[in-house]
């Protein structure tokens, strides 16, 4: 019997940490190749990145990924930090304050992530790209507001920058053709 507690001890430690490398790996990916990856074709030695069809491949790509991205801070956004905020819950003696608190850092630390990659994907359309870049600087704006929710120093204007960020990402996408709908992030991937 005294051997089967460390055998459980070790192969749960051993399963959480291959989910921890999993689910850091399954978002590390920035689309550029590692330092040592040959396997990545360049341009010039790629028939097929100079045809038109696989321009508007990456085109229509970038456009995919930029709204999976948006809807998914929007989501983050709206359910975690928006409506809590709005309900009360993140002021002092309010029930599930500390949850709540908890949730809205890692959902805005998520949003602000999820943020920069649809920023990202938007480069990869032309009218996306001119719609986007003025918003750049409001998203960079939102980096430390993931912490400041969390520790419960964040009012109205920090909740307020993030709705008018996510409105402005959700415009410029209407205007690209892109149209972003809110798609509410699981636990789980707030926290990979």
């Amino acid at each position: 019997m005294s051997r089967s507690v460390p055998l459980r001890r070790t192969l749960a430690a051993l399963l959480l940490s291959c989910a921890l490398l999993a689910g850091a790996t399954a978002c590390g990916d920035s689309g550029e190749p590692a330092a040592g990856d040959t396997t990545s074709a360049s341009p010039a030695t790629d028939p097929s990145a100079a045809s038109p069809s696989a321009s508007a491949e990456k085109q229509r790509l970038a456009k995919t990924r930029f709204v999976a991205n948006a809807g998914l801070a929007a989501g983050a956004t709206y359910q975690w930090i928006v409506k809590p905020y709005r309900a009360g819950t993140f002021k002092k003696g309010a029930e599930g304050r500390r949850f709540a608190l908890v949730k809205a850092g890692l959902a805005g630390g998520f949003a602000y992530n999820r943020l920069r990659a649809a920023a990202e994907n938007a480069k990869g359309d032309p009218l996306l790209s001119k719609a986007v870049a003025p918003l750049t600087a409001s998203i960079a704006a939102l980096k430390g507001l993931g912490t400041k929710l969390r520790e419960g120093e964040a009012g109205e204007g920090d909740v307020g920058a993030f709705e008018s960020v996510i409105d402005g990402i959700k415009k410029a996408g209407e205007d690209a053709g892109a149209e972003v709908r809110d798609k509410v992030p699981s636990t789980s991937q707030l926290t990979g």
